[in-house]
């Protein structure tokens, strides 16, 4: 059985750091594209990045780009979200994806697998 168990959301004063981690069991995702979503109250899921099977390739959303970095260790099976400058609408839960045979895969319906996903608060 697949599963993707995100952690790391956290409450964060504006401006502020976290760290988010995805990590997948029952199969490996190696040769896979990942990435990372976010829905908030009432809104649509919403892209927020993207990483190659390799690593050497990335994509971000409009609203994270210059403040958040993918990356991931294949051999760990585990994908993760570096969040700097935190603002207020950056509060959402966020989604570990997987299991796309896309390079670059940005919309939801590109993945095959989901985490359950992990609450990010930002305050101002």
């Amino acid at each position: 059985q697949v599963q993707l168990v995100e952690s790391g959301g956290n409450l964060v004063q504006a401006g502020g750091s976290l760290r988010l981690s995805c990590a997948a069991s029952g199969r490996t995702f190696s040769s896979d594209a990942m990435g990372w979503f976010r829905q908030g109250p009432g809104l649509a899921r919403e892209f927020v990045a993207a990483i190659s099977w390799s690593g050497v390739s990335t994509s971000y959303g409009d609203s994270v780009k210059g403040r958040f970095t993918i990356s991931r260790d294949n051999a760990k099976n585990t994908v993760y979200l570096q969040m700097n400058s935190l603002k207020p609408e950056d509060t959402a839960v966020y989604y570990c994806a997987a299991g796309s045979n896309w390079v670059l895969p940005i919309h939801v319906s590109m993945y095959n697998y989901w985490g359950q996903g992990t609450q990010v608060t930002v305050s101002s």
